[in-house]
């Protein structure tokens, strides 16, 4: 052990404890136990037995654990973005893929192929950059791994501007940020800007955070530690003292959580922001409308601000396998197709078969230093992969690779649509497309979304 650490080996770490013991101690008191001369017991903590406490200390540590309840965030409103409130929907048991019988694999795939007919199956590719990104991308010290995040990092800050969505006065919302890079990057590309604000929205504690390292006065970096689930924007304080239009971004938003996210936007924020006073978004933009369209790009994007909370919306889609029919916004476009919550189900599940491949190329994946936010897209994907393995053993003379790949793009594209339809019910202009090569990540489809400019068309009458 280093002088003046415990001496514990932690084996699963292969070294020994780093803590720093009282004077006169051997081991830290995680530890103490080992020492032969310390008859005090510890035991394991009642809130989280990853950790020990002294026993005689036991009611002391719970009021200071890391691990107890804290108290809710003003923010905090219960399954305000759930979705779904009735359960009775939703089958109490569902079969899993493998246990599907041939012909009941084969029907879906045909459910699937005819709610698909009529789809736009090819997206176009918007592979862009930005300007902010150019030197850490011509850095040889950044790694293979880094060097793919920094490209879709930058593809990402280039749809942004495509769409006019990098500009002053406005509040971004990164939904499951982890160390915050992608807002990073678009601090770096607004240096010159005032009046920005970031909201780095993330359940889980995160180490190596970049946020706090922002020391610019113009603009402002808080965290809000909370599940997306149950975030209600309109009651952050920083929102509710300047509304600011939201621009709503996110690098890899698995699953549910890019759900979640689409409806804290365009629903509870949205609907909140209206208030009980003010007219609601959409009659304000017809309004507006009568009073002549704006000519210039600048006056469309300054009037869509001045009458839609929610400016715009860029999320990196990624991981369909964690849908969760309850929280899927597209629910009335499944409906619509004759499809329902055991169709979903499988086709949520059928989804990973499009990335069966990324098995093969993270074995190759580099072994330069990562950041954490690089840790957690391998995590993630890896549960993709691995997902798709077990089920193409069981499949195995049924279903050839690439047509396990292509069911399973189909059944992301659908299940994407649903969005898509979901966001032009709520007002919104809406688009995927291709944002980087499928050699630099196979989850490469971005999500798209501005103020419709159909709102501000007044029917004649």
């Amino acid at each position: 052990p280093q002088p003046g650490r415990c001496g514990h080996f932690v084996q699963r770490k292969g070294r020994f404890c780093r803590m720093v013991p009282a004077p006169g101690r051997r081991f830290c008191g995680e530890h103490g136990q080992e020492e032969e001369q310390n008859d005090r017991k510890r035991i394991p903590c009642p809130l989280d037995p990853k950790h020990t406490v002294y026993e005689d200390q036991l009611q002391k540590h719970l009021k200071k654990c890391n691990s107890r309840e804290k108290p809710k965030p003003v923010y905090f409103v219960q399954d305000i973005n759930a979705g779904l409130k009735d359960v009775a929907e939703i089958p109490e048991k569902q079969v899993t893929l493998s246990s599907l019988s041939r012909e009941e694999l084969q029907n879906l795939i045909v459910k699937l192929k005819k709610a698909s007919n009529g789809l736009e199956l090819h997206l176009k590719e918007e592979i862009l950059s930005h300007q902010a990104l150019q030197a850490a991308l011509n850095d040889p010290k950044n790694g293979e791994s880094a060097f793919k995040h920094l490209k879709q990092q930058a593809s990402i800050l280039g749809n942004m501007e495509k769409l006019h969505l990098l500009g002053p006065g406005r509040c971004f919302v990164e939904f499951g940020a982890g160390r915050g890079k992608l807002s990073h990057w678009v601090d770096v590309a607004l240096q010159n800007v005032e009046n920005v604000q970031f909201l780095l929205v993330e359940r889980a504690t995160t180490r190596f955070k970049v946020d706090g390292k922002h020391k610019r006065s113009d603009s402002i970096f808080e965290r809000l530690q909370v599940d997306i689930q149950h975030l209600c924007l309109s009651k952050v304080p920083i929102l509710e003292k300047k509304k600011l239009p939201l621009v709503g971004i996110g690098k890899h938003l698995c699953g549910a959580a890019t759900d979640l996210a689409l409806r804290c936007l365009v629903e509870s924020y949205s609907a909140c922001c209206g208030g009980e006073n003010e007219e609601p978004a959409a009659k304000r933009c017809r309004t507006a409308a009568t009073e002549g369209a704006p000519d210039t790009a600048a006056e469309r994007d300054s009037n869509t601000e001045d009458h839609k909370p929610v400016a715009g919306i860029v999320i990196a889609l990624c991981c369909h396998h964690k849908c969760d029919w309850t929280h899927y916004v597209g629910r009335e476009f499944f409906k619509s197709l004759g499809l329902g919550p055991v169709e979903f189900h499988y086709f949520q599940r059928m989804s990973s078969w499009a990335t069966c491949g990324m098995r093969e190329t993270a074995s190759k994946a580099s072994t330069s230093e990562e950041s954490e936010d690089q840790t957690n897209d391998t995590e993630e994907h890896e549960q993709t992969f691995s997902m798709a393995e077990s089920v193409s053993d069981t499949w195995q003379g049924i279903l050839t690779v690439e047509e396990r790949k292509e069911i399973g793009c189909l059944c992301k594209r659908l299940i994407d649509h649903g969005r898509i339809e979901y966001l032009q019910q709520q007002g919104y202009k809406a688009a995927l497309q291709y944002y980087t090569e499928s050699a630099v990540s196979l989850e490469n489809v971005l999500l798209t979304a501005v103020p419709s400019p159909s709102l501000i068309t007044e029917p004649t009458t």
